[in-house]
Order: C-alpha cells, then structure tokens, then sequence
C-alpha cells in the first residue's frame, strides 16, 4: 500500500483540491491512504481537509498539530501515522502534481536495494529567475559536499519505504536531506522528471535567508553524521541451538 504524505500549514484553497488529484491519479491504480497533517494552520485548513476526505471516495487521515513545528515534523508525524509499506510526499501548495506519481511508482521494479528514494526534479520550475538561480547554486553546493546526486533536492516529491524512513536519525529540516540520508544507509538513488506548477493561492513559506543560514548549519550537520556512519554487510551468520536433554 501507498500512503501519500502531504505536510500542510495555511493551505486553505489549495489543500482541498490537492487531495481530489492524488485520489484520482491513484483511484484503480494501487491501494492507497493519503495523510495529511496540519501543521498548526491560523486558517481553515484542517477543515478543508475534514471536509475534502468526506466528499472522496479515497481513505484520508487528518492530524493537526497544536503550535507550527515545521515541515520537517510535520512529515514524520505523518509517517509514524501512515500504514503504507511505501511513502510518497508532496508540497500542500499544489505546485508538485499528482499525476507524477504513477511514473514513479512504475521505478520500483528496477530498484534492487531495500533502502532507496525516487526523487521529483523539477526540471522545468514555475518560479522567479532569482529563485531559480538560488536553488541552482544550492542544489550544487549541497550535492558538491555531500554526493547525494540529486539535482534538485527542494523537490517535495518523492518516494521512499516507510522502514526506511523510520531508520533515520530525526533533526528539524530533515526532509531536505532524505536522498543523502538514503546513501549513508548504503540505499539507492532514482530521479524521476516532474511537472512543477505556479502556485495559484497563498504565498511560499521560505525565503533566500530563511533557508540560507538554517542550510549551511544542515549541510554540516548531514556531513557529520556520513561521516560517522558504517555500512555493515554481513557475509556468514550462523545460530546453535541448546541440545535437547
């Protein structure tokens, strides 16, 4: 089963319609859940959400955080709460599409590790030239000093095992660094080429300085953890047991 995994804040407008796109993208496709998580919204999100999962015939959870903790924890409430042996997740802002994801779910036969990440590149962005450029130059630093060979990381499209998941060490902004976190696990990488669209309510939540600062002290903090990982593969193991008397 799938569950697909949407971290919502202040999505009024946007959420609704979201979720009616995965259920019909997924509808006949495969089994499927869709959790969402509200991320102590100011508006109607949570319930939009409420209210968007009684008009669906699809199964949907909502789960609202009291205070806002980021889309980080936002995401691993979701995933402790999802029943699906694989995750997907995507941006509430409507700008990943859902429709991406059957190509996706079509990479798993071609994966031959039991720890790997199909991530969303967003080759062609709706966004500012400005914006562009910064995620360029951040893409590329990140992936110079990490190796994750992911060309656009930002992308909230992705699909990953829940066990996976689960094994990661948990830090605020963690999502940004799930393929890095995948390699440090011995795990495999898959880029899979998504549409990307404007955003037609609301405004983004990150800025160039927001995500700035907060990223240098990740990067370094991702590196450390590579750094001190070991990759274990065992060649022989054997078990006795006691002699009957």
């Amino acid at each position: 089963m799938i569950s697909v995994v949407i971290p919502a804040k202040d999505e009024v407008g946007n959420i609704g319609p979201l979720m009616i796109e995965i259920c019909h993208a997924l509808q006949g496709l495969t089994e499927f859940e869709i959790v969402v998580v509200d991320d102590g919204s100011s508006d109607n999100t949570f319930d939009e959400i409420i209210t968007t999962g009684q008009q669906m015939n699809c199964n949907a959870h909502a789960i609202r955080h009291n205070a806002s903790t980021g889309q980080s924890t936002a995401i691993y409430t979701a995933v402790h709460h999802a029943k699906g042996q694989y995750i997907v997740t995507l941006d509430a802002d409507g700008q990943n599409d859902p429709a991406d994801i059957p190509a996706m779910l079509a990479l798993l036969p071609n994966i031959n590790s039991p720890h790997f990440c199909i991530a969303g590149y967003r080759k062609n962005r709706k966004d500012t030239a400005w914006k562009r450029f910064q995620s360029r130059f951040a893409n590329k630093v990140r992936d110079a000093l990490l190796h994750d060979g992911v060309p656009d990381t930002g992308c909230g499209l992705k699909l990953f095992p829940r066990e996976t998941f689960l094994r990661f060490p948990y830090f605020n902004h963690m999502h940004r660094y799930i393929p890095a976190l995948v390699r440090r696990m011995g795990g495999e990488i898959l880029i899979s080429e998504v549409n990307h669209r404007d955003r037609t309510v609301g405004v983004s939540k990150y800025t160039a300085w927001n995500r700035a600062w907060v990223g240098i002290v990740d990067i370094l903090g991702v590196m450390w953890l590579i750094r001190r990982s070991k990759i274990v593969n065992i060649s022989k193991a054997t078990q006795t047991h006691k002699a009957e008397e």
